[in-house]
This record gives structure tokens, sequence and C-alpha cells, in this order.
């Protein structure tokens, strides 16, 4: 095969209008994948982008890439298939915490306890946008919208620990007022062999604006963003002041460091095959007012589904040999399996 081309951010730009309400968090997000692509060392033809319904779906549109604008919730599953069919393409899928997480719920866990080979980006911005403002399933308790007048009574998800509950390999979260930031996660997520799952905190300017004002402003973030660095105690504030412990209880909670002490403080291990240490990380924070954690959480190698399917056909070819569809299609409707 030749060298991967030279490419630049407008080679990787389709010729689409980009349909996003102006101030969409959306358009950070695009520009900061569109940037990345050509430091991957990967060919647009190799490239597909997945989605599913809402306003992340549009995302395919605007690559320049082969692309597939799928129904609601479905696109962990159908690039799923594409993946194992085509190891060898790069496989990104894209929707919201509408589409992911309420009627894609199961496709979402599936493909990451499968350890599927995808690079899933999922773009929280705590409302159903497309249809106008209703609450999600990441919305707050108390949420008022046009589908809950009274306010939300259903407890939120919480995206990390959704997906670090389905073990998943690969977890971490980003936001959309920090590109370089998003741009080192997506890096990460794309260069890890297997399920690569980023949230994104992601602002709907139009029906929830100011969602993650409080942690992602310019003059929060030192005080609110918890930076995870591998190896690396846990410290954050504007002079590193705080930090984050295990107490007696295991779960992670935010301390003074000069009452505990530099020893004391938890040393992040991204590569910890337990993921009681990640998943107690994404509780140290109640919802996007209080100090949260960013980065990877989890990074933890295992077998890929792929492969491991790949190998399982291999063996049946071995021993049974390759195989006939058309004298299968034509066969009688019942069979002997020995």
């Amino acid at each position: 095969m030749t060298d991967v081309p030279t490419t630049t951010k407008a080679d990787w730009t389709s010729d689409q209008e980009v349909r996003w309400c102006p101030g969409c968090g959306d358009y950070s997000i695009l520009t900061a994948v569109q940037l990345l692509m050509p430091e991957l060392g990967v060919r647009r033809e190799d490239t597909v982008f997945v989605s599913g319904i809402g306003c992340a779906a549009r995302f395919p549109y605007y690559m320049n890439t082969y692309g597939m604008h799928g129904i609601h919730g479905r696109a962990p599953a159908l690039a799923t298939g594409l993946a194992m069919a085509r190891p060898e393409l790069h496989v990104w899928v894209v929707g919201g915490d509408g589409d992911m997480l309420s009627i894609g719920g199961n496709h979402l866990l599936h493909a990451l306890r499968r350890n599927v080979n995808l690079n899933i980006l999922l773009f929280n911005n705590q409302i159903y946008g497309l249809t106008k403002g209703q609450y999600s399933p990441t919305s707050e308790i108390g949420k008022v919208t046009k589908s809950t007048p009274a306010g939300s009574i259903d407890e939120p998800f919480n995206p990390i620990s959704v997906a670090l509950g389905a073990e998943a390999s690969f977890v971490a979260r980003t936001h959309d007022m920090d590109r370089q930031h998003m741009m080192d996660m997506f890096r990460r997520a794309h260069d890890f062999p297997g399920a690569s799952f980023v949230e994104v905190f992601q602002n709907c300017n139009v029906f929830n604006d100011g969602a993650f004002g409080a942690i992602t402003k310019k003059d929060k973030r030192a005080s609110m963003l918890i930076h995870l660095e591998h190896g690396q105690p846990i410290r954050f504030g504007e002079n590193n002041e705080k930090g984050v412990v295990i107490n007696p209880q295991g779960s992670a909670e935010v301390v003074d460091v000069a009452d505990v002490g530099e020893s004391a403080l938890l040393v992040h291990d991204e590569t910890r095959q337990d993921p009681s240490l990640a998943f107690a990380l994404s509780r140290v924070s109640a919802g996007p007012f209080e100090p949260t954690p960013i980065g990877v959480y989890r990074a933890v190698e295992r077998s890929e589904y792929a492969a491991e399917a790949s190998k399982q056909l291999a063996m049946a070819q071995d021993q049974s040999g390759p195989g006939d569809l058309e004298a299968l299609l034509h066969s009688r409707p019942t069979w002997e399996v020995s």
C-alpha cells in the first residue's frame, strides 16, 4: 500500500452547508475532528462516520468521508456490522445523549461490552434539541421542559458511569470549550484498539444554554475541572490546592491537600483492570455544578470483538471447509449439526 497522502482540514470538510443553530457547541466539536483527522495518518476512503437521529447525527454530512445517517439509536449496531465486515476501516459513531442513552442505550452497552473497534463520541447537552427542548436521559431532576412542565422526576444517567458499568475498555470525557483537549481525547480514542467511548459536554445555546457553564467557563475551569493524568496524584484548583482521595467507604471525594497531605491523594491509574476506582471518580460530581473529572478514566486493553470472531470463522473453515452459501439457501429447511 502506498503512503497515506498529506491532507489538511479542508480535505476532510465536505461541501455541505453546516446547518446547526448559530453558536451551537457542535461547531467546535466538528472543527476539532476536522483538524485532527490529518494528524491521524488515515485515508478519507478508509474512514466512516455513522450516526443516528438528532442534532449531532448531522455529523456525517459535514465530513468528506464515507458516512451513514442511520435510524434512532441504532448507530452502534450499524457500526458494529461495518467494523465486523471491514475491520481495516476507521469507524466513528456520533450521537447525542437522547439518541444513545434512550432508545439506543441497549445498542451502546453491547458495543462497549463486546469491545468492538469503534470510536464512539457522545455529545451530551442534557436536552433533546432537534425536537425542540424536551428533557433527555441526562437532564437533571427538576428540569422544566415542554415534556416535563412540572419538572423532571427521572434520575439522570451519568454517561461515564454507564460506560464503566458496561466495563468499556476506553472511557474519557471532554468539553466543547477546549479544542485541544477534545483533539487529545479523540486521538486517544482513535488510537485505542477496541471500543472507545468519549463523552463531550456540549452546549445547546437554544434549548439548554449554559448547562455546563459553571464548570467550563474560562474563569471556572481551574477550580471546577479535575484533569486526570495517568500516574499522577489527582490535584486541581487555582494553585493545585484541591485533590481527590478515596475515603474509608470507598468513595472518591474532594479534599484540601493541606489537610490530608500529598501522600494521601489518589494516584490516577487509567490502566487498572478493576473499574471500581474509575467508577468512583465518575461519581465525584453530582452534576456539572461541582468539581468534575475530565480526561481518560480508563484505558484497558483486552480482546477486540471482530478479531476474535474472525479467529472462530477461520477455525470453522479449517474444520469444515469454506462453505457454500448458494447451496445453503437452496437446501432443505432443516439440517443436522454435529
